[in-house]
């Protein structure tokens, strides 16, 4: 006769992600203490994942971390630079609105 499976709530798979989040352990590890199949909790925090309850213990996290910095100061100055070019364009639009409507004699 086949295993009784035990069915767990959403409230509980997203309260197990962030414990897993939070841990240092390995989800084989921590799927052990939970008594709960490792490929269920992987689909679980593929459902439920919330990369900024994670710590920045790993390598491959810190390095993810920093490839996203380096991208958003990229952006960042690209838009800072962009400003600057449209301010330079409306002051030389004022200047020019400011001749153009002085009265002639």
């Amino acid at each position: 006769m086949g295993e009784h499976r035990q069915r767990y709530n959403e409230e509980f798979k997203k309260q197990t992600v962030q414990f897993i989040q939070g841990q240092t352990k390995t989800v084989g590890d921590l799927a052990e203490e939970l008594n709960i199949p490792k490929s269920t909790l992987h689909q679980w925090m593929s459902q439920y994942r919330e990369l900024k309850n994670e710590p920045a213990a790993s390598v491959d996290r810190v390095r993810e971390l920093e490839a996203q910095l380096k991208e958003m100061s990229r952006q960042l100055q690209e838009k800072d630079n962009k400003i600057a070019d449209v301010e330079e364009e409306l002051a030389i639009v004022k200047k020019a609105v400011h001749i153009f409507s002085k009265p002639r004699n």
